[in-house]
């Protein structure tokens, strides 16, 4: 992180279709997990309008399939599902050729009961941090041959709510919080990109973390029916605002694509620009990044972690 937060003149308001605009991404491949849905058909269109090869890598083919129809341009589609490691090596195992642009999308959201993957870990750290990770893993290759690749992972402010917990990601001892299981996995996100750039910049691969902002998804989907109505209330109490879903996917888009961003990697953004580091959670739509989840140690540790419960070590 820099001793100067890199600025843009983008913000808030701008949509992925203004971040990019200007773009050409002819002759550069992308792929999207959770393509289907909210913030990431907003930023596969956006790339596919700058000219990319987009594969919407999802769980729901049918869906992906009616999204690349209404988005136009070459926009493939692909299973995957995020918490099947099976499902994420098959995936990885069958691309071929280059691959430009990485936006680690997809996601789950404070999940109420503690449920576990296939692979015996807590459904959120498994699908929001070990199933991408699986990912970029199987795809360095891709990545590296691409002369200058980008990896997107799209965290959120409820990494506020918890660091890594190392010694328990599972949940074994200690009581379950569906919050907490989703800020520790965000977290996660953020030291992904951390790492990532340490060990694959001499590759020409940077990773960069984000949060989209407030935003009415499917995402939402595991919490009671009025938390929308609840968190907008809380983030205008705050002097802010949910955003649109294409306000939403401006940020990913402004990592995955715009020529400001060149050589910058190991970072984490909000509305278009890099995050101030702050030193306790306030209030929704404060933000900020946590000293935790861009702390080097900690971002080689869950590496290496990350390593032995995905098999790959």
């Amino acid at each position: 992180m820099s001793d100067t937060p890199l600025r843009t003149p983008f913000g808030f308001d701008s949509t992925a279709a203004e971040v990019i605009a200007g773009v050409d991404l002819t002759g550069r491949r992308a792929i999207v997990t959770g393509g289907s849905s909210g913030i990431g058909v907003e930023t596969a269109r956006a790339l596919a309008d700058a000219g990319a090869e987009v594969t919407l890598a999802v769980r729901d083919v049918d869906a992906g399939h009616r999204v690349a129809s209404d988005i136009g341009g070459t926009v493939h589609v692909a299973a995957l599902d995020l918490s099947d490691l099976d499902s994420v090596n098959a995936f990885a195992a069958a691309w071929s050729g280059p691959l430009h642009i990485l936006v680690n999308n997809a996601g789950v959201m404070a999940i109420q009961e503690l449920t576990m993957s296939p692979s015996g870990h807590e459904m959120q750290f498994a699908t929001n941090h070990l199933g991408h990770f699986a990912l970029a893993l199987g795809l360095h290759d891709a990545l590296a041959s691409a002369g200058g690749a980008r990896i997107v992972s799209v965290s959120s402010s409820g990494h506020l709510r918890s660091p890594v917990v190392f010694d328990d990601v599972d949940f074994a001892f200690r009581d379950y919080d569906p919050f907490g299981a989703y800020g520790q996995s965000k977290t996660a996100n953020v030291l992904f990109a951390v790492e990532a750039t340490r060990r694959w910049k001499a590759d020409g691969i940077l990773a960069n973390a984000l949060m989209p902002g407030g935003i009415a998804t499917p995402l939402q989907r595991h919490l009671p029916a009025d938390y929308a109505g609840q968190a907008l209330t809380a983030f205008r109490a705050a002097g802010t605002d949910f955003k649109t879903v294409e306000q939403g996917a401006a940020t990913s888009t402004l990592l995955a694509a715009s020529p400001l961003l060149d050589g910058v990697g190991g970072r984490y953004f909000e509305d278009c620009n890099e995050a101030p580091v702050v030193d306790r959670r306030t209030g929704p739509g404060r933000g900020g990044v946590a000293p935790y989840a861009l702390d080097p140690a900690n971002a080689e540790r869950l590496w290496d972690l990350s390593l032995t419960l995905t098999g790959l070590g």
